[in-house]
């Protein structure tokens, strides 16, 4: 799987999710309705620069840190950001990314080298991120994990997988 977007940058470390979905709009079922209040208590105009299918965020240390919103990952689905690369995620954040088929990848280097704008590549099959031409070794996405991004996430993967004969209690 091969993915090409252009960067956008959200600055700074530990950025939890209650800022970048505030508590006020969990209610909000809607992901087309989520996503007008992504980045809302960061930097609401960082929504600006997300442009359909083209968008990777680059983000800092620690990125999604705080409470377990799911909202954040489909609010940035939503938007089109089609994966993320960063120094390090919290670990429900990743797990929700992931599940909801947006990858994520640690890539502290890459993430450094990133402008805004900047040309990214992410190989999951070779294990690679390319940034405006360098490239940044990255371990590859196992052949399960690329499968279910490839189905648009765990449910997805999980529904397309069930047959006929398989019960689920």
């Amino acid at each position: 799987m091969r993915l090409e977007a252009k960067a956008v940058v959200v600055p700074g470390d530990d950025i939890d999710t209650d800022v970048l979905y505030p508590g006020a709009y969990l209610n909000v079922t809607d992901v087309e309705t989520m996503k007008q209040y992504l980045f809302e208590g960061l930097d609401p105009s960082l929504r600006d620069e997300l442009g359909g299918e083209t968008t990777a965020l680059v983000v800092g240390a620690n990125f999604g840190a705080g409470s377990s919103r799911e909202h954040v990952p489909q609010a940035m689905h939503a938007w089109g950001v089609r994966f993320l690369v960063g120094r390090s995620f919290a670990r429900i954040f990743a797990r929700n990314c992931l599940n909801l088929g947006l990858p994520i990848v640690t890539c502290a280097p890459a993430a450094e080298a990133v402008a805004p704008g900047s040309e990214i590549v992410l190989d999951l099959d070779e294990g690679r991120v390319t940034v405006d031409g360098e490239v940044f070794p990255i371990p590859p996405f196992p052949p399960f994990m690329r499968e279910m991004m490839a189905s648009g996430g765990l449910v997805s993967w999980v529904h397309g997988n069930l047959d006929a004969t398989t019960r689920v209690v």
